[in-house]
């Protein structure tokens, strides 16, 4: 069963983020046994061919969704064209915005997205295959992360072709002029309200935290899109570990 078969019937996925642009970093991680890997092109410098090297290095031992820049057309069709075998679409905060990202990732009829060859359609060997399941083996997941989506979250989950939400309780957080403040009332009574909307919809909900213990609370409320952890902090994290054991 694919991912995106996995996410639509509520399994557990578990995934951790991917930031530093280098091959062996996705493979390595790959090898750990993860259920998903959230590749982030939304923050730093890596170009969509920098991406594209990445799953390459994965292989398909690992389900790659990759955080597209913004909810543009153009972004949205590269992360596909390289093989994503899902978008997380940012700062969606109505409908109307939901709408345009399942447009954009559908072909004709069902949407819009453009027609071409590339990765995704084995450079055209697998054209044909590729465009009969592309449209419903795809996940489409939009980001949560702002006040504005919070206010419109009801009518973002009754949009069709949308697999997850996921919360970015961070930059939720800010645009409630109450940055890193991710337990503060306000800030957890508007995740609140995006669950409850998520569940009475059957949506599947994500979330990230830095660490497996600030996700845990969110399994247990029933969350099934979970990232722990970033690539560039299980670096800092090792080597600063090393050297606590000298110093102490």
């Amino acid at each position: 069963m694919n991912f995106t078969s996995r996410l639509r019937q509520n399994d557990l996925l578990i995934g951790t983020m991917l930031t530093i642009p280098a091959p062996e970093v996705a493979e390595m991680i790959a090898k750990c046994g993860f259920d998903w890997l959230f590749m982030d092109g939304e923050h730093g410098a890596l170009s969509i061919l920098e991406w594209q090297r990445m799953m390459q290095a994965v292989g398909g031992r690992c389900p790659n969704v990759l955080r597209v820049p913004g909810c543009t057309e153009q972004d949205i069709k590269k992360a596909l064209d390289i093989g994503a075998d899902g978008i997380i679409v940012p700062m969606v905060n109505d409908a109307g915005q939901a709408q345009q990202a399942v447009d954009w990732s559908k072909y004709p009829p069902r949407g819009r997205r453009g027609i071409g060859l590339a990765r995704a359609q084995g450079y055209g060997l697998d054209f044909g295959d590729y465009m009969a399941t592309a449209d419903d083996g795809i996940a489409l997941i939009v980001q949560a992360e702002h006040i504005d989506a919070v206010d419109n979250i009801e009518a973002i989950t009754q949009v069709d072709g949308i697999d997850a939400v996921f919360i970015g309780p961070y930059d939720l957080s800010a645009s409630m002029g109450k940055t890193g403040e991710v337990e503060d009332p306000e800030v957890v009574a508007a995740i609140d309200r995006v669950t409850l909307a998520c569940r009475q919809n059957n949506m599947a909900l994500g979330y990230f935290g830095v660490s497996a213990a600030s996700v845990r609370p969110y399994i247990d409320q029933g969350y099934n899109l979970i990232c722990a952890g970033v690539d560039a902090g299980f670096v800092t994290a090792g080597a600063s570990a090393v050297i606590e054991t000298f110093e102490a």
